[in-house]
């Protein structure tokens, strides 16, 4: 089973938003929708989107129109995407799939309320003001990923604790980049593991990272969290499967897809609430006052069937705080 449970909003005083565009719009608003990832990575996102919107009343094709526009993983065809959906002047833009979306489009529609699922600080990427009052066209829901490698490092050293290093996969054009790899070495010292860095942003920087492992002695993998990393889900697990490498993941779906373990944040809920933030705005609200949501539940996945192909025995203590086991 999963538990999950995520911040109450903060009250806010909804002020009405003035929308330049509302007395231009028909009767069916428009809503645009942009993720650097693909349609058929993200399905049970765009249905949690879809989800909240209706909890707000909207149903697409209904009572409200989506436009479309998808980076496939590639970020550098993001800012001419923001552009082009920004021209089409919609009443409200769901940002999605990392910061780099929320801040090219936050740069190509200033006067338009934005929504973000991003997995950073906000406020460090200059997207809002504060949490509490995100002032401005701008808000949404932040995982904050960067707090959570730490505890996937211990789930590891739980796991493996005859290992002395663990490899990271990161992508280095991914906003924070830097910063993430000064804190993960900072937290595997903490605890006595030495740290590899593998760096990739295509397919094919992906694959030579992966064939790196087979040259370096390493107990484990952690794969960052990263949307580029998780529209290619199926290539990562198949590789640390096929070369019986123990990897933990950021998201369940890699544990859904064969991976071993995972531990984060639940990604459906949040589009959820982000398809419901989309809605209050469409219904005046004003997104400087909506809170950034942030979650104070996550969730731990383990896939037995994976563990016994790599001959690994799940400590009962590791089992005993599984959100989630699939056998």
């Amino acid at each position: 089973m999963r538990r999950r449970e995520f911040i109450t909003l903060l009250s806010g005083a909804a002020s009405a938003w003035p929308l330049a565009s509302r007395a231009q719009q028909s009767a069916m608003p428009l809503i645009g929708y942009i993720s650097s990832q693909s349609p058929e990575s993200t399905a049970s996102y765009l249905d949690a989107f879809r989800t909240g919107l209706k909890q707000s009343g909207y149903i697409e094709g209904q009572n409200v129109a989506i436009e479309y526009r998808w980076g496939r993983g590639q970020f550098d065809a993001v800012p001419a995407l923001a552009a082009e959906l920004a021209a089409r002047r919609p009443a409200v833009i769901a940002s999605t799939g990392g910061d780099p979306v929320a801040v090219a489009v936050k740069a190509a529609a200033p006067a338009i309320p934005i929504v973000f699922v991003i997995g950073g600080d906000p406020v460090e990427q200059g997207l809002v003001a504060g949490f509490n009052s995100p002032g401005g066209n701008v808000t949404g829901v932040t995982m904050l990923t960067l707090m959570l490698d730490a505890k996937r490092l211990e789930l590891l050293r739980e796991l493996l604790p005859q290992s002395k290093t663990v490899a990271i996969l990161i992508n280095p054009s991914f906003a924070g980049a830097e910063a993430r790899k000064v804190r993960i070495a900072e937290d595997a010292r903490s605890i006595g593991l030495d740290l590899v860095i593998l760096g990739a942003t295509t397919d094919l920087e992906i694959d030579k990272a992966l064939l790196e492992l087979d040259t370096k002695v390493v107990g484990a993998l952690l794969v960052g969290g990263d949307p580029f990393f998780n529209s290619r889900r199926d290539r990562i697990v198949a590789h640390a499967t096929r070369k019986r490498i123990p990897a933990i993941y950021e998201w369940r779906e890699f544990v859904q897809a064969g991976g071993l373990m995972s531990y984060g944040t639940h990604l459906p809920d949040m589009y959820r609430q982000a398809g419901v933030y989309v809605g209050r705005i469409l219904k005046g609200e004003n997104p400087a006052n909506l809170p950034v949501l942030r979650p104070t539940k996550f969730e731990f996945s383990i896939n037995l069937k994976t563990a016994k192909s790599l001959g690994l025995t799940i400590p009962s203590g590791v089992l005993a705080i599984a959100d989630e086991v699939i056998e």
